[in-house]
């Protein structure tokens, strides 16, 4: 339904809801179906929630982490808030609702010193390539670009938090959990 604005019979302006169904299928800001946005709002919201878990793990980083590294960590912990932030304004703009962040979230290990703070941090900016890679897939044009950078970013956090790098950042992690989930199959499955 839409809302006008008409001029009475005395010439007052006259605003009454248009009882009239909106021909139009609803659309996102950039004219598009929503519909048509479904794949790009899941992956963008898988990577909103990547982000919310990489908020909640350099909350430990910082916590753990020794002096020596703690300027790279905040700075990292800043990076994923404005991703964070931006996430959830693109997702708003393509008609969904952002996901909320979980109160807390698993640690893939304990993490009760720096060295293991370093590997958190490793470990976290290896799943949000893996996101990333994902979205890039899924966007095109100024939002794939935008995807392709934070995919990038985190790259290039992971391989100074590791000291190395990987040959296809975001897919690693992949590779990795499908072995895991190779190993733990039985031979006659």
């Amino acid at each position: 339904m839409s809302r006008e604005i008409r001029a009475n019979a005395n010439g007052r302006a006259d605003t009454r809801a248009d009882t009239r169904p909106d021909d139009k299928p609803d659309r996102t800001a950039d004219g598009k179906a929503k519909a048509d946005r479904e794949p790009e709002l899941k992956a963008l919201q898988a990577a909103l929630r990547a982000e919310h878990a990489a908020v909640y793990g350099y909350g430990v980083v910082g916590g753990r982490i020794g002096d020596e590294r703690r300027a790279d960590a905040r700075t990292a912990y800043d990076a994923h808030r404005a991703r964070r932030d931006e996430l959830r304004r693109t997702v708003r703009g393509l008609g969904g609702e952002p996901e909320p962040s979980a109160a807390a979230y698993a640690l893939p290990f304990p993490v009760p010193d720096s060295a293991a703070a370093v590997r958190l941090a490793a470990e976290l900016e290896e799943r949000v390539a893996a996101v990333y890679s994902d979205l890039v897939r899924a966007t095109e044009g100024a939002r794939r670009g935008a995807a392709a950078e934070s995919l990038r970013e985190a790259a290039v956090r992971a391989a100074r938090w590791r000291g190395g790098s990987v040959a296809f950042p975001g897919l690693a992690e992949r590779s990795r959990a499908s072995a895991d989930g190779a190993a733990g199959a039985s031979p006659g499955a």
